[in-house]
């Protein structure tokens, strides 16, 4: 019995051993075998291999400490390994190469860059970095895991494209629960023309945040937490999420394409949905089709901008809004035009738009003037008063009023237009007590003019 107690400590302690968390740092002598860890130096993040629920395939991966089901990262998730018997070591030019049981590479951290006597580190943020031994600057590093993320970002985790190493770094959704593989949606900074971020399935725009207005990304709601930071410039443009803070906290987009934000309770010891992502109609992409505005306070929620008809009146009346609206008159190019005013505004798509930060919003204005093709123009910035130029050539899309504090938009419109819509807004505002005592004026008025006006005549009418 003695023996037997003897060996079965040891085999108990040997095994402790091997599953327990080594240090943050993987030398060219040392290998990642499935069952031994890496922990990052404050014990926030732990690398290893995993399973997802009933799979048996297992996967190279990161997560929390405190919840070793939140996985924030998969190195492997487009080939698992069929065993426990996957080896991660890195090589001495520094690259990190995942071997399978029958010594096939997995996966390669594939950087461009190599360096002798390098090492790979688990940082406190969940960074996975491929460094030189002795130089801990983060802009020598040779790779990092945080330039490849996956479903997950957490603080620290930039989102955009570097136009330097030509890196772009944008979220990706999970197949499944159980399947890291990358799935159909993706969370983006979008590039062309003013950057703005989209949640895209495949090459389809599903959801649009907007355009940053110096503060936030204009639509609201939206899962993205106001304590973020946007860069623009010419070296690179990135989202990054979040400031520094004790509480843990992550945005993930689900298999299903929601984008959730969540915080780390640690009363409960799980985590808590702070945002679940669920948008109204008016959120989907281009739901109202070009030139109109959403407002899911109205009915029907679309309309079309002021000067602007439907170019389908059949489709329209069916409540099919999507091929929008066109203009009432062709817009002039040597004829005076002027513009029309939008307030609380979730500007249109800037994928086709031009922009320059140093112009004022008179200033942008003129510009918008001088080119025939301009049909709209705002602030860049909201902050101090506004500043910064953002045009738009050719149709409007996805223009809603905002939920929140919306900005300014001004439409490009003939004078000859314009001035009628400032007549008729004169002339409704001072007769619009006598049309309430004359249903048949009331009616007239009521299909002739545009949805703000009708709306206010048919409170008027009502309550009299």
């Amino acid at each position: 019995m003695g023996a037997f107690t003897v060996l079965f400590a040891c085999s108990f302690l040997f095994s402790m051993l091997i599953n327990s968390a080594t240090s943050n740092i993987i030398y060219p002598s040392q290998s990642i075998r499935d069952g031994a860890t890496l922990l990052s130096t404050g014990g926030k993040f732990e690398l290893g291999f995993f399973s997802l629920g009933n799979s048996t395939k297992r996967y190279l991966g990161i997560w929390y400490k405190k919840s070793p089901r939140t996985v924030i990262w998969v190195a492997n998730r487009e080939v698992p390994l069929s065993n426990t018997l996957g080896v991660l070591n890195i090589s001495s030019k520094g690259i990190l190469v995942l071997y399978s049981s029958t010594n096939d590479i997995v996966w390669s951290s594939n950087s461009s860059r190599t360096a002798e006597d390098s090492v790979a580190d688990l940082l406190e943020t969940g960074n996975l970095v491929v460094r030189e031994g002795n130089d801990s600057n983060p802009d020598n590093f040779l790779w990092q895991s945080f330039d490849h993320p996956g479903d997950t970002m957490i603080l620290g985790m930039k989102l955009g494209s570097n136009f330097v190493t030509k890196i772009d770094k944008f979220l990706s959704s999970w197949k499944s629960a159980e399947d890291p593989a990358r799935g159909e949606y993706s969370f983006v900074i979008d590039t062309h023309g003013y950057p703005q971020l989209l949640l895209k399935r495949g090459n389809i725009t599903v959801f649009r945040a907007g355009p940053w207005n110096g503060i936030k990304f204009i639509a609201n709601p939206s899962p993205i937490p106001i304590s973020n930071e946007f860069v623009f410039n010419s070296k690179e443009v990135y989202f990054q999420f979040g400031i520094q803070t004790s509480v843990l906290s992550r945005l993930t987009i689900s298999p299903l394409g929601l984008p959730q934000s969540f915080k780390w309770n640690d009363r409960t010891n799980d985590w808590v949905i702070t945002d679940g992502g669920q948008f109204d109609q008016c959120e989907n992409y281009a739901f109202c089709g070009p030139n109109t505005r959403c407002e899911m306070s109205r009915s029907p929620i679309c309309a079309c901008l002021d000067g602007f008809i439907p170019k389908s009146l059949a489709d329209w009346n069916f409540s099919d809004w999507s091929d929008g609206c066109i203009r009432r008159t062709p817009l002039e190019c040597s004829g005076k035009v002027g513009f029309l005013k939008y307030t609380g505004m979730k500007l249109p798509d800037t994928s086709s738009s031009w922009y320059d930060k140093s112009k004022s919003l008179k200033e942008c204005q003129g510009l918008c003037l001088k080119n025939c093709s301009c049909t709209a123009y705002a602030n860049l910035d909201i902050r101090q008063g506004g500043s910064g130029c953002l045009i738009w050539f050719g149709d409007l899309i996805d223009t809603r009023r905002s939920t929140g504090d919306g900005q300014d938009l001004f439409v490009r419109m003939n004078a000859s237009e314009l001035g009628t819509y400032s007549k008729m807004q004169l002339f409704i505002h001072k007769v619009s007590f006598y049309l309430c005592t004359e249903e048949k004026i009331f009616l007239f008025l009521l299909n002739s003019y545009r949805m703000e006006s009708r709306r206010s005549l048919l409170c008027c009418f009502v309550h009299i």
